[in-house]
């Protein structure tokens, strides 16, 4: 049986969107709807690709119950069960909510409601991606995994030396700043355990260019308290209540 928490949401009706302060704002609007997260509705919004009662929408605009919003040419209404789901993801799905694109998250899954995904992993990479309908809960839990753990297993193309482990424990130069100080485990000559509390684009995979190695696989086995646990290449499970309770406690 899913796992469902009803949310209420209040919204007061009025017409001038633009500058009244009753309603949500848009971007909100449409991360709660599921269509996609706040950062995305905000470029959404910019691209032009956002509709308010036959109008291109502006940044800024507060919906209310009487508007018909419209997001590349689909309706946005309010979901009201909280749907939190853990997705195994497989080699060559992407993370996008782009449904011209045939590799992407949405369509692999066919979950029934509209869900998006919180954090990426990279078309290559594999393992645990957190799902939901909730716009609120995916921007807490993208904040809260700046600063909590993330875990992954990788492997690489040869031997891992003490010295590569404690420099990638202490901090690796890349993308204009030093990675911040991690947790590594060697498993074997070739795979090591690591846990981030930050997310850098494709983070693990530059680390270990700057120190010569080069990712084979990289399988994220983690997020916070959420593990991937037993579940099948390509499947999801929804959260539990207990794993939500923690979840939300550190968020």
């Amino acid at each position: 049986m899913n796992f469902i928490m009803q949310k209420k949401l209040f919204i007061q009706s009025k017409t001038d969107n633009s500058k009244n302060e009753s309603g949500i704002r848009l971007n909100k609007y449409l991360s709660d709807s599921g269509i996609c997260s706040r950062r995305e509705a905000d470029r959404l919004i910019a691209d032009g690709k956002v509709y308010v009662n036959g109008k291109k929408a502006e940044m800024g605009m507060r919906i209310t119950s009487n508007d018909k919003v419209e997001c590349n040419g689909k309706i946005a209404s309010l979901e009201e069960d909280m749907v939190l789901l853990a997705f195994n993801k497989p080699a060559g799905i992407e993370c996008t909510t782009d449904r011209s694109n045939p590799d992407n998250i949405i369509d692999y899954i066919k979950y029934p409601k509209k869900i998006f995904y919180v954090g990426r992993l990279d078309k290559n990479s594999t393992g645990l991606i957190l799902m939901t309908n909730d716009g609120d809960l995916a921007n807490k839990i993208a904040k809260a995994v700046n600063c909590h753990e993330k875990e992954y297993f990788v492997r690489v193309n040869k031997k891992i030396t003490d010295d590569f482990l404690a420099k990638m424990a202490n901090g690796v130069p890349i993308l204009d700043t030093v990675t911040r100080k991690c947790s590594i485990k060697k498993t074997d000559d070739y795979t090591f355990n690591i846990i981030l509390t930050q997310g850098l684009n494709r983070q693990i995979r530059r680390m270990c260019e700057a120190l010569s190695y080069k990712v084979l696989d990289l399988h994220r086995i983690r997020v916070m308290n959420i593990r991937i646990g037993n579940l099948k290449t390509g499947n999801y499970r929804n959260i539990n209540k207990t794993e939500l309770d923690e979840l939300l406690k550190n968020i």
